[in-house]
C-alpha cells in the first residue's frame, strides 16, 4: 500500500480508533465467542457463527487501520499556503450557471465526509480545483455533463 497524505488530526483519529477495536471491540467479541461456545453444539449454533463473522471484520478493520496508520505521510501544515489550492484548503466555489455557492475542504480519502464539507483529494471536484488560484474557472465533468465553478476564496481549513 502506498503512503497516503493525511492531516494530524486525521492520524490522531485512526489511531484512536485503533486503540478502541484493540482494547473495547475485540476483547468484547471474544467474549460473545466464548458464550456462544459454552452454550454447546457449535454446529447449529446462529450465535457462535455470527460473533465469528463478527470477529473476521473486526480484525479486518484493525488490519486496515494499521496499514493505513503505518503508511501515513502527515502533511506539514506550517507550510500550507492559500496562493494555489492544495490539500487541506477550503475553497469557497460559485457554480457559475445558477450562482451557487459552495464550500469544500479538500482532504485525505480517509478523512473525506461530505456532512463535514470535506472531500477526498480524489474526488473530480477536488482533482479539478488543484493548484488553481482565486478568480479561475474550472470545468468539474460529472455524469450529467459539466458544471463551471469560479474560485471565490481559498483559506486554510
Amino acid at each position: 500500500m502506498a503512503g497516503s497524505y493525511v492531516s494530524q488530526a486525521g492520524l490522531d483519529k485512526m489511531v484512536e480508533e485503533l486503540r478502541h477495536l484493540e482494547g473495547v471491540e475485540r476483547p468484547a467479541i471474544s467474549r460473545a465467542i466464548a458464550e456462544a461456545r459454552d452454550k454447546g453444539d457449535l454446529s447449529e449454533n446462529a450465535e457462535y457463527d455470527a460473533a465469528k463473522e463478527a470477529q473476521g471484520l473486526l480484525e479486518s478493520r484493525i488490519s486496515l487501520l494499521k496499514e493505513k496508520i503505518a503508511s501515513a505521510i502527515v502533511i506539514d501544515e506550517s507550510k500550507l499556503t492559500t496562493d494555489k489550492v492544495q490539500i487541506l484548503n477550503k475553497v469557497e466555489l460559485k457554480n457559475t450557471k445558477n450562482g451557487a455557492k459552495m464550500s469544500y475542504t479538500i482532504v485525505s480519502e480517509s478523512e473525506a465526509n461530505l456532512k463535514e464539507g470535506k472531500i477526498s483529494i480524489k474526488t473530480p471536484i477536488a482533482q479539478a480545483l488543484l493548484g488553481k488560484k482565486v478568480g479561475d474557472v474550472v470545468e468539474v465533468k460529472v455524469p450529467a455533463g459539466s458544471i463551471p465553478f469560479e474560485i471565490m476564496n481559498i483559506s486554510l481549513s
